[in-house]
């Protein structure tokens, strides 16, 4: 009788983990003789200490947590190929094995592929993609430390926190210049996620982890290795980009930065590996910046980039993609680099060569506008809305004027767009370019912003 409870016990678990049919919530709802009543007597992990973190992060209602998030987060495949749609059907099957691993703590994470992204500013980022297997446990390890550990951090660390925005640093520094600290010190941490030491990582892990399993877990998936190009490459350290676990290991190293940065009484704010110290003068701001690349170099084992490192007004650089105004009253402006981003990657998207309707190139728009709309309009500068989103109506008419390409076609679109047949004629017979035409009088009434608007193209403008 026993035997055949824990096989129910175990195939109730299965389902559990690999989310039921169609139609159902992500997690299911309890009921008196349900899944999850079940479920809880099996795992029965209820730590009394933190020797027992594994047993927790084990839980049932912890997996199926962190398989909903690494299911809605979705991303590449790993190394073996396999998709986040079908972990669920695999974890059916060997989730018993793999739970029994890192009890035992013998489970060991697959090394991670590598795939390089362009940098906004130039250069490539690396990233290591961890499986999905290997994603869901990171996540599942996530969700237990950062309940401990997130309240702890500093309360000027904005990254990767829950309840916590890169508006919310923005706005943090943009009062520190309110109050008089009109000089930053913009620290450019290079290569920060590479050069992580984990000797030093692990030790103050430590600290405040008992369960060596959990301990050697993280440095498991720390050292588990690069694939490129069918090599696997061992590291020795860094964390890498791409797991649900780097942002917290992160915070975790920068923590040290912040506890003494407070210690010394500096005013400063802190977005993942983006630090700004704010001060009063120029010379106040040189001398915490040689103090600060010293703390980093000597105690951290970190290198700050002093190309791209500097003192200056908060009006010169730029942080999280935003800049400030002079004078007392600052006010948030996207910052320059931000909006040249903005116009390559319209231009990308509405490249003449790419061979898709209106509708559809619209429709593209749509979603990166309402995304940049979504983080941009939290500037208090709306002049520079306004000005882009003309930009890119000009640009979607030169574009539409380009595409009518020869003179009796467009005279042709014009008249059917109530055009009339002087005007009509003479724009287009023009000898100028679709640029400048893009401007005229007759596009404008061709091409009205009504007309964009009937496709679905938000204006950055608009606040709904």
């Amino acid at each position: 009788m026993q035997l055949k409870d824990d096989k129910r016990q175990k195939n109730q678990l299965q389902q559990a983990l690999a989310f039921p049919e169609a139609g159902r919530s992500e997690a299911p709802e309890s009921s008196g003789q349900g899944t999850e009543s079940s479920l809880v007597k099996y795992m029965s992990e209820s730590p009394a200490s933190s020797n027992q973190l594994m047993e927790e992060i084990c839980q049932a209602e912890n997996c199926r947590k962190a398989l909903a998030r690494v299911k809605s987060n979705k991303g590449s495949p790993g190394i073996d190929g396999m998709t986040v749609e079908k972990l669920p059907d695999y974890l059916k099957q060997h989730w018993p094995k793999i739970r029994e691993q890192l009890l035992s703590g013998t489970y060991k994470p697959q090394p991670v592929k590598r795939v390089e992204i362009p940098k906004p500013d130039g250069g490539i980022r690396q990233l290591g993609i961890p499986t999905a297997l290997d994603r869901l446990i990171q996540q599942m390890v996530l969700q237990v430390l950062q309940r401990s550990w997130d309240p702890t951090f500093s309360a000027y660390s904005y990254g990767f926190r829950p309840g916590r925005s890169a508006h919310q640093a923005v706005a943090q520094a943009q009062q520190y210049i309110r109050e008089g600290h009109g000089w930053v010190v913009d620290l450019d941490l290079e290569k920060f996620f590479d050069r992580v030491n984990h000797d030093r990582l692990m030790a103050r892990m430590a600290q405040r982890i008992s369960d060596k399993r959990v301990l050697k877990l993280i440095r498991r998936f720390l050292q588990a290795g690069v694939m490129e190009n069918g090599l696997v490459s061992p590291v020795d350290e860094g964390t890498p980009q791409g797991g649900p676990l780097s942002p917290l290991l992160s915070n975790i190293v920068l923590d040290e930065l912040d506890r003494e940065l407070e210690r010394r009484g500096h005013r400063f704010v802190r977005y993942a590996d983006d630090c700004n110290n704010y001060v009063r003068s120029q010379r106040a701001g040189e001398r915490v910046m040689e103090g600060i690349t010293r703390y980093l170099t000597t105690k951290l084992k970190l290198k700050v980039n002093q190309a791209k490192s500097a003192v200056a007004r908060p009006s010169e650089r730029k942080f999280l993609g935003f800049s400030f105004t002079s004078g007392k009253s600052p006010r948030r402006r996207v910052a320059s680099k931000a909006v040249l981003r903005f116009k390559a990657r319209i231009r990308e998207l509405t490249c003449r060569t790419r061979g898709i309707s209106m509708e559809q190139r619209a429709k593209e728009l749509s979603e990166y506008l309402r995304g940049w709309r979504g983080y941009f309009g939290f500037c208090q500068t709306p002049s520079v809305l306004k000005e882009l989103d003309t930009w890119l109506r000009r640009r979607l008419r030169s574009v539409i004027w380009k595409q009518w390409k020869r003179g009796n076609k467009r005279f042709a679109e014009l008249r059917k767009r109530d055009i009339g047949r002087g005007l009509a004629a003479k724009t287009a017979g023009s000898a100028h370019g679709p640029w400048h035409l893009a401007n005229s009088y007759a596009l404008h009434v061709a091409l009205p912003n009504s007309y964009f608007a009937s496709l679905g193209l938000p204006l950055l403008t608009d606040s709904r």
